[in-house]
């Protein structure tokens, strides 16, 4: 199977999903909310599941790497955390990728559920977190934790996805000190990485819709420098509320999975 088997008009819907996510995905992380629900309706509902994961991991890492270059240009983000970060991440997504062919998915969704909800109701609570850079640590302390960061989100990019560059925003804020807008700079280079290691298992398993995933990747090319560049012109408030809005969107479509998978 390949894009050239799908009806034209899903074919067009899934490539605007894949610019819609791939801004939402450079402003803040969570654009896998929109890209893997528009695969999973978009596909045949005999295509596989690593299939599917791995295509919108292909789609994704364009609009990854752009938003992540145009970010590194501007802002200049501190590469000696980022080192850290990247390095766990990669291993942790490619770990969480093997680990996608086996275990059951259904047991993340309400644990994944719960976390958004801590997060929203951490970042809503706290109308100046972000806003400012101010690290919290220092030596060990600091890149010990940028790498267990790295190493858990990497984990849960590569088993799953959605939220993975909201997850990576809100610990860097949270855990480490930093202001929105550098946090996502770092979370966007962390999430090229895991995106990049997912996509080498999936495809070393040949689990790759190569044809749909390059079309719906240049799409989300477009969005992804779109979204940076509108990032870094509005900054740490305008992120906030877009952090904030994402959020709410995962809570509201785990919960709904969540639902449906008791019903």
């Amino acid at each position: 199977m390949d894009a050239l088997d799908l009806p034209a008009l899903t074919l067009v819907l899934l490539v605007l999903a894949a610019f819609a996510a791939g801004w939402v995905d450079a402003v803040v992380g969570g654009g896998g909310l929109i890209q893997l629900p528009a695969l999973l309706i978009g596909l045949p509902a005999d295509a596989p599941p690593a299939s599917v994961l791995g295509t919108n991991k292909v789609s994704s890492v364009f609009g990854t790497a752009t938003s992540s270059i145009t970010y590194a240009r501007k802002i200049r983000p501190d590469w000696r955390t980022i080192l850290p970060l990247v390095v766990a991440a990669g291993l942790g997504s490619a770990g969480g990728a093997q680990l996608a062919k086996f275990l059951p998915k259904e047991y993340f969704t309400p644990v994944v559920l719960v976390a958004l909800v801590v997060v929203g109701l951490y970042t809503w609570r706290r109308p100046q977190l972000g806003l400012v850079s101010e690290r919290k640590h220092d030596g060990r302390a600091h890149y010990g934790r940028t790498a267990l960061i790295g190493l858990g989100v990497g984990a849960y990019d590569g088993f799953l996805g959605p939220g993975t560059g909201s997850f990576f925003v809100i610990l860097l804020v949270g855990v480490l000190g930093y202001g929105f807008l550098e946090a996502s700079a770092k979370a966007k280079i962390a999430n090229l990485v895991t995106n990049l290691s997912a996509i080498a298992v999936f495809a070393a398993h040949g689990s790759v819709l190569w044809a749909l995933g390059l079309a719906m990747g240049a799409a989300n090319l477009v969005g992804g420098f779109l979204g940076a560049r509108t990032a870094l012109r509005q900054g740490n408030g305008f992120v906030r509320k877009v952090f904030l809005a994402v959020v709410a969107a995962l809570v509201l479509k785990l919960t709904y999975d969540t639902v449906t998978q008791l019903t």
